[in-house]
């Protein structure tokens, strides 16, 4: 009896080393997330370079620090930054290898973005307006973009002081399963559907946020 359970403790571990070896292949392999969890601060990560790090660590604890990441976000004001131009060339694809676009001009004119593919770094799927309940909406995802990925003009905040705020302001949000109050365009928009309430998280949440980012691996 006893060399029979230590068989099946032998598979079974084996099984489970085998089953990590396919996990860490494919965060390995993955280019593209949404975070699992947010800044804690609202839409304040400390600017771009803080929504990097943030993009960085998670990517790393899952497995897939080897590459450079960033968040996709665009600024306002001198030296505006275009998300676009930020995120590397493509192709990108999730923790699973489904591709959500080949090329910068895919994922702004047909990107495979959705429910099922937009998965955090874990593999898990964020939350959107048809799970809700029984969890809270979060298709909110932090850009501060135009549809084409480019940055708003200096005027009204579209980006909460440039990713510093967690107060007053504002910021342009996408909804990652593409869906919204009407059928229209900015609602089914990944990227750049409406502005948030605010920029701390319980105005984003008014909205179904939690100030979340999409990231993209640049190497």
């Amino acid at each position: 009896m006893k060399i029979v359970r230590w068989k099946a403790a032998m598979v079974l571990g084996a099984c489970a080393l085998a089953f990590d070896g396919v996990v860490q292949a494919q965060s390995s392999a993955m280019t593209f997330f949404v975070t699992s969890t947010g800044s804690g601060k609202g839409a304040d990560y400390g600017g771009l370079e803080g929504a990097d790090r943030h993009c960085q660590a998670l990517a790393t604890a899952a497995g897939a620090g080897g590459k450079t990441w960033h968040a996709y976000l665009s600024t306002q004001g001198p030296n505006a930054v275009n998300a676009r131009d930020r995120i590397g060339k493509g192709p990108w694809q999730n923790v699973r290898g489904v591709v959500v676009a080949r090329t910068v001009e895919e994922l702004h004119l047909g990107s495979n973005i959705n429910r099922e593919t937009a998965l955090t770094e874990k593999g898990d799927r964020v939350l959107a307006r048809l799970d809700n309940p029984p969890g809270p909406n979060k298709h909110d995802i932090l850009t501060g973009s135009k549809s084409d990925g480019t940055a708003f003009a200096p005027g009204d905040d579209r980006t909460c002081g440039n990713w510093t705020k967690s107060g007053a302001g504002n910021a342009m949000v996408g909804h990652h399963d593409r869906m919204g109050l009407s059928n229209d365009e900015p609602s089914h928009s990944w990227n750049s559907s409406h502005p948030s309430r605010g920029c701390s998280d319980p105005e984003l949440a008014k909205s179904g946020g939690a100030g979340l980012l999409y990231c993209f691996a640049v190497n």
